[in-house]
């Protein structure tokens, strides 16, 4: 699982610390990528972070509840 961010992003810190609090709840591994620091993912993401992929698709942007994460991450595995 791949979520896009950014430095200074309120909702990008939102969806990181919810990520963080399921632990307990799913098994899953996720990492960030810091789309500033590439200029081909800024331009695809810059509206859009925070960007979680699971997979390799697209399954939330902006926001993303904690029940929604875990339903969509049961139906894709």
């Amino acid at each position: 699982m791949v979520v896009y961010s950014r430095q200074g992003c309120h909702l990008c810190d939102v969806v990181k610390e919810t990520l963080r609090t399921l632990r307990d709840k799913a098994e899953y591994r996720w990492r960030e990528v810091d789309i500033d620091a590439d200029p081909e993912l800024r331009q695809k993401y810059d509206d859009e972070v925070p960007v979680v992929l699971i997979n390799g698709r697209k399954a939330f942007k902006y926001h993303m509840s904690a029940r929604d994460f875990l339903r969509v991450l049961a139906e894709r595995e």
